[in-house]
């Protein structure tokens, strides 16, 4: 009798301990950058597929924060990241789905069809507020369970004051990056007044 309830009871610890390893494993994976800027993409391209007419403040700064952050992700990556990360397995393909194709076809869909006008000077220091949260989270759960997403924002490896220099670099370059977007929206949207008025 006994050996019929351990085996029974098998099953339900395998599934206790499978759900528990689930919530870390999530964790994680929000933990990276490349995943917080395509989920971004993800819900500004959404936004806009179901309701392309509606034009609100938040609307265009998520398309600002999907612009900048799946740049960024994409640029990153290749200097940062690529040189020193061996992909095997479903990273294969993930990896340049991600980090490669997103990116590439994000920026080319802004280009061809925009939205116009949707991007402002004012805008441009507030689509760092998604990127700062990231950093918060990041750091908060790295300082928790010594976990980080990403060598070069390893606060044991290299402490507090290197990785903090090293994002805020990133946040500038940002800044950089949401201003050229900036300066080439204004040149679609002077291109397609002069068209509409000839």
């Amino acid at each position: 009798m006994r050996i019929a309830e351990t085996i029974a009871s098998r099953p339900s610890r395998t599934r206790r301990t499978t759900t528990a390893g689930a919530l870390p494993r999530l964790f994680d994976t929000f933990s990276y950058f490349t995943i917080w800027s395509n989920v971004v993409v993800a819900i500004s391209a959404t936004l806009l597929w179901r309701l392309p007419w509606r034009d609100t403040a938040l609307r265009r700064l998520l398309r600002m924060d999907a612009l900048l952050m799946i740049t960024v992700t994409a640029i990153v990556y290749r200097v940062l990241l690529a040189p020193t990360t061996d992909v095997v397995g479903l990273g294969n393909v993930t990896d340049p789905i991600l980090h490669v194709i997103t990116p590439a076809v994000t920026v080319i869909v802004w280009l061809v069809w925009g939205p116009r006008g949707w991007v402002s000077v004012r805008m441009i220091p507030a689509a760092l507020v998604v990127p700062v949260l990231w950093i918060g989270w990041m750091l908060l759960r790295g300082a928790i369970s010594q976990k980080y997403p990403y060598g070069f924002v390893n606060v044991g490896d290299y402490g507090y004051a290197a990785v903090s220099k090293t994002l805020v670099m990133i946040l500038v370059f940002g800044l950089i990056v949401a201003t050229i977007y900036w300066g080439i929206d204004r040149v679609l949207c002077s291109r397609a007044k002069r068209q509409a008025d000839r």
